[in-house]
């Protein structure tokens, strides 16, 4: 492995019709303490382009009001954030490739912060948590909250206490070049960032978590684009199960078993109110643990309706999904699906 202060880390992000966003991450981005680093953006057939920029001879398109980073710039047709991923890489030249989500913000230590953590500890794959960054709305924050509280996801999205191996993200992982040489590319799924930390578990390399390398993360505007998010999430649990049988484990179940049984309680209820009870205390335990964490009181509420729409949404969608696939299964050829789509991958 290269010695960790002389790593080049290409930051890669794949943007569809997000200016505004892109905008704050590369404002974050200039103002990196440590310059060791390109960024790669990859505009996936937007139809808003985020930067002002020019076509030049080499395909690089030159940004304009960006000299202070070393910024590569490419537009190419919709195909998806797994593929624009695989189409930054392939034009890096960075020793590590870094991916975040187009809605983060970074810390001014970030690469910094990556530096350190490997120089402390090598490994071919990382990933950090992430935060609400004090400019976000409200909603944001109850969003944030209920996707890193230990009461909602038992800890799995970095946290310090985990119900689960870590698993990197998309919106703050990075792997090694050799990482990429040997497993390959994201494949152009959803969940496609557990599906690529799991390959690489499985070729043997290791992947620690960085606590100290946090980014901060907008997440969706409103509940209702959440409720859709992890919806989708709670399906694609399914996906990956068929694809790696017996990587489901006891904390992707739970969110299923809550929605089951706050179903059975408001039913029982009506026959009973004293039912209720276990989960008043979870709403109160909710309720306590984001007024602890946020020191706001508007904040504390939302994040009770956000952290109810993440158990639910996310164990609505696995329950559908595991009825589909596994009990009527509708899923047996899911594999074979996911190789069809690697091959629009490999053309690139």
């Amino acid at each position: 492995m290269k010695n960790p202060e002389d790593i080049l880390f290409s930051i890669i992000v794949p943007v569809y019709n997000r200016p505004d966003e892109i905008a704050d991450l590369v404002a974050s981005l200039e103002a990196q303490t440590d310059g060791g680093f390109e960024t790669v953006i990859v505009e996936d057939g937007s139809t808003v382009p985020c930067l002002d920029a020019e076509e030049m001879p080499d395909g690089i398109l030159r940004v304009k009001g960006h000299e202070t980073v070393r910024l590569r710039y490419y537009r190419k047709s919709n195909e998806g954030r797994s593929i624009a991923r695989n189409y930054g890489m392939d034009r890096a030249g960075g020793d590590y490739f870094v991916f975040v989500d187009s809605d983060c913000i970074l810390p001014p230590g970030y690469i910094a912060a990556l530096r350190r953590s490997l120089v402390a500890d090598p490994v071919d794959c990382f990933g950090g948590p992430d935060a609400a960054h004090e400019s976000f709305s409200p909603t944001q924050k109850a969003i944030n909250y209920a996707m890193t509280s230990f009461l909602t996801t038992g800890g799995i999205r970095g946290g310090k206490v985990s119900m689960e191996k870590f698993t990197p993200r998309t919106f703050n992982m990075g792997f090694s070049r050799e990482v990429y040489e040997c497993v390959g590319g994201f494949r152009e799924m959803f969940s496609e960032d557990i599906d690529m930390s799991t390959r690489i578990r499985l070729a043997g390399f290791g992947i620690m978590l960085f606590p100290d390398a946090h980014v901060y993360h907008k997440r969706r505007g409103n509940l209702r684009k959440f409720w859709r998010q992890v919806h989708v999430f709670g399906m694609s649990r399914i996906t990956l199960e068929l694809l790696y049988p017996g990587s489901m484990k006891l904390v992707h179940w739970l969110p299923a078993v809550f929605t089951v049984g706050t179903v059975a309680l408001v039913a029982g209820s009506f026959f009973c109110p004293w039912l209720l009870l276990p989960l008043g205390f979870y709403i109160v335990a909710l309720w306590i643990g984001a007024l602890v964490a946020e020191r706001d009181l508007r904040i504390s509420f939302l994040a009770v309706a956000a952290s109810m729409v993440q158990l639910l949404g996310y164990g609505t969608g696995f329950i559908k999904a595991y009825f589909s696939k596994i009990i009527l299964g509708k899923g047996r050829d899911i594999a074979e699906e996911i190789e069809i789509r690697k091959g629009k991958n490999e053309k690139l």
